[in-house]
């Protein structure tokens, strides 16, 4: 779909952000609606107008959404281990936020959504890597959240003539993302290690991952954005396992510092492997992920590091 007006929930976020400049150098005029309780006001590139405001308030949110071709929604309350510690607001922001967005794109008449869904609507798999046919039994209510989401955009969004496409994104990385002891599991080690405390692993470490860049995520949004395509699921990711100790080691060995590793219980409701079949992203929209863990670690270090300095 051709687009020149686009919308971006949470788009002072991480990867909200990353979009956001690639969609203003690609020529695109951008609107970004935050709260800014997670985002930050830096991340929002210089020619996007930014509307500070909350996607369950709808009165804000109509008026953020006014002239716009299309949404671009990422706003969402992201951590498995808070989403059990605070499962209504997780739903009252990911469920009930993205049913108001999607009410405001029907009253505003945009043409298409795009969706930032997750790898957690999948649960434990069956098999890995897993593709978008693959049961959806999450395992924690954010992958509930998430999972409801898609449903309801897949029902209402035909019937109200919008189309849709929802994108299931896996461990995505890079800079600027927010620190939190609840998101990001390459951010949350380079700090620990950064400020001198040893690494704290869930679980035995073995569990894989499917980590994309940041820059790789936005690319897709995009495309899934300017592409034809609609009515529709598609992993994010780049399809090569990772184990959750070679990152710790690929760090260590980066960092050159004399860290222990302590290993804690498993974070309940998050799932074993999980890594992306990314086949029908290729053949619907060409996408593949172009960047690798070990070329982009590099960049990811030192923007934390001035950071913590």
């Amino acid at each position: 779909m051709d687009f020149k007006n686009a919308l971006i929930t949470g788009g002072a976020g991480f990867i909200g952000g990353h979009l956001a400049r690639l969609l203003i150098d690609a020529g695109k005029n951008v609107r970004v609606i935050d709260n800014l309780s997670v985002g930050n006001r830096d991340n929002v590139p210089e020619g996007a107008e930014l509307v500070i405001g909350d996607i369950r308030d709808s009165t804000v949110l109509e008026q953020a959404i006014k002239n716009v071709d299309i949404v671009f929604h990422l706003a969402a309350k992201v951590s498995i281990r808070l989403a059990v510690e605070e499962f209504q607001n997780d739903a009252d922001i990911n469920l009930i936020g993205t049913l108001n967005v999607l009410k405001a794109v029907r009253d505003a008449g945009v043409k298409k959504i795009v969706y930032a869904s997750s790898m957690a609507v999948y649960g434990n798999p069956d098999y890995s890597p897993q593709d978008e046919n693959h049961p959806t039994r999450p395992t924690s209510p954010y992958g509930v959240s998430k999972l409801a989401s898609e449903k309801y955009i897949s029902i209402l969004a035909p019937l109200w003539g919008i189309d849709y496409v929802n994108l299931r994104l896996f461990n995505t990385y890079g800079p600027r993302q927010t620190h939190s002891p609840y998101v990001g599991v390459i951010t949350i080690f380079i700090r620990s290690i950064l400020s001198g405390e040893n690494l704290k692993i869930f679980g035995d470490g073995k569990q894989r991952r499917d980590f994309i860049y940041v820059g790789d995520v936005a690319r897709a949004f995009e495309m899934a954005g300017s592409s034809d395509i609609s009515g529709i699921s598609l992993n994010v990711g780049t399809g090569i396992p990772t184990d959750v100790n070679t990152i710790a080691d690929i760090l260590i060995d980066r960092l050159d510092k004399g860290i222990e590793r302590r290993h804690t219980p498993p974070v309940p409701g998050e799932p074993g492997d999980s890594i992306a079949n990314i086949s029908l992203s290729q053949s619907k929209m060409n996408f593949t992920a172009r960047c690798r863990i070990e070329e982009k670690i590099d960049e990811v270090i030192e923007w934390n590091r001035s950071c913590v300095d």
